[in-house]
């Protein structure tokens, strides 16, 4: 039985306020009113469940229906030319979401396996995930299965076919209930949300959010389970699956647990990204990805840039990391990928994250290429990155020298829009 408690709310607040509501959109600007007034927000939205909890399931369902829950559905770019939906929740109903989230990954988190590396709840710290699991430990963990099988085996690497939309609430319901038992209300609150977050269909997780990345952990910990009884080496990281079979036979059968597991949630694979490797095939083709080339993109790729002020040893991280970022030529590396025909979508990712690292002069330049008007569909799939990166730099007392010409360069992209749209 799992209670929910003023500390959920709390380190949900605290995490938005550190890292945004939507990590698919621009850093918003009612982030700030939320850093501000984080423990009355906590605070408020922690009494609105206690009343909640102490109603029953019918009621905290009609109260929740009742409820001016405002969210929309947005388009963001995706790889060169596509886009996909996320979802933007209103502010205070996106702390309370996520708040249920935390309960949730604090309750599901000792019950997972070891082989998902996706979002590993972190009981204590600012942020809400172990930063050690990630999908770069997935594949080098997945390297080190594959040198441990015969030389006759073979990987299956595939992932969900559109996950996230494909999501029942239902089963997410049953799910959440399991965890907190029949007294709580939880579960229903889950679902009612979701329900209003889809405009009242009953499947799709919200984009950009952390509660539904908790969400999509705790139902595919029931296919974690599934693949882990039926005797199977795999390793997964949310919806990307890699199995360690010992040879085509057995590749095949591995194949078929896991697309038997999957259909008992109305889930399937994905069949354009399903492909069968010889082990040493995936073990090159892995460590390509990993970039273990020695030049600047690959160090600039593999270069941990998420910094904690609250460290003990923050004052030495940040020099050291600003050490590495300064012996990068990364304006050389940004024009270089202005000539491709594909700009590799994470390296430009990673230079947007790197801004308020540099000196002024050099962050200016970098933004006046990242925001150039002739640039903008070039680096349209990091575009929420970049931003982000821009607004850590307006931020920064120590960058005031160049707020203005940066304001400057932001206002040139609206004009651009604003005479674009009046040809149209």
């Amino acid at each position: 039985m799992t209670d929910i408690t003023l500390e959920h709310f709390k380190r949900a607040v605290s995490d938005i306020s550190a890292n945004g509501d939507n990590d698919t959109l621009p850093f918003d600007i009612d982030n700030r009113f939320i850093t501000e007034n984080q423990e009355d927000l906590a605070r408020i939205a922690f009494k609105f469940s206690e009343g909640l909890e102490k109603g029953s399931r019918k009621s905290a369902r009609n109260l929740i229906d009742e409820l001016p829950i405002f969210s929309e559905r947005l388009l963001v770019p995706t790889g060169t030319a596509g886009f996909r939906i996320t979802t933007k929740i209103h502010p205070f109903w996106n702390i309370y979401f996520n708040a249920l989230g935390v309960a949730v990954a604090e309750a599901l988190e000792p019950t997972r396996n070891e082989r998902a590396h996706s979002y590993r709840f972190a009981s204590s710290g600012k942020g809400l995930f172990n930063r050690d699991a990630s999908w770069r430990t997935f594949r080098e963990a997945s390297i080190v299965d594959c040198e441990r099988s015969p030389d006759t085996s073979v990987v299956v690497q595939t992932d969900i076919s559109s996950f996230y939309e494909h999501v029942s609430h239902h089963r997410i319901e049953n799910l959440v209930s399991d965890l907190f038992g029949e007294a709580s209300t939880v579960s229903t609150q889950i679902d009612r949300f979701l329900s209003r977050f889809a405009s009242g269909r009953s499947f799709g997780l919200p984009v950009g959010g952390q509660c539904s990345r908790i969400l999509a952990e705790l139902l595919l910990s029931s296919i974690d389970r599934r693949l882990t009884d039926e005797g199977l080496i795999w390793r997964r990281y949310v919806d990307d699956f890699v199995l360690i079979t010992q040879n085509q036979s057995e590749a095949y059968r591995a194949l078929a647990i896991l697309s038997h597991a999957l259909a008992d949630y109305g889930l399937t694979l994905n069949r354009t990204k399903t492909v069968l490797l010889t082990a040493k095939h995936y073990v090159d083709y892995v460590k390509t990805q990993l970039g273990v080339a020695g030049d600047e993109a690959s160090k600039l790729s593999e270069i941990d840039l998420h910094f904690d002020p609250y460290s003990d040893t923050a004052e030495a991280d940040y020099t050291e990391l600003k050490g590495i970022v300064e012996s990068l030529n990364i304006r050389e590396l940004l024009d270089g990928e202005l000539r491709k025909a594909q700009p590799d979508t994470f390296l430009v990712t990673q230079i947007g994250r790197t801004l308020r690292l540099h000196d002024p002069e050099t962050a200016l330049l970098l933004c006046s290429t990242l925001l150039s008007p002739g640039n903008l569909h070039a680096f349209r799939a990091s575009w929420s990155t970049i931003m982000r990166g821009i607004a850590s730099v307006c931020a920064e007392e120590s960058f005031r020298i160049i707020h203005e010409p940066l304001d400057k360069l932001l206002d040139d992209i609206r004009v651009i829009r604003r005479i674009f749209c009046r040809r149209r």
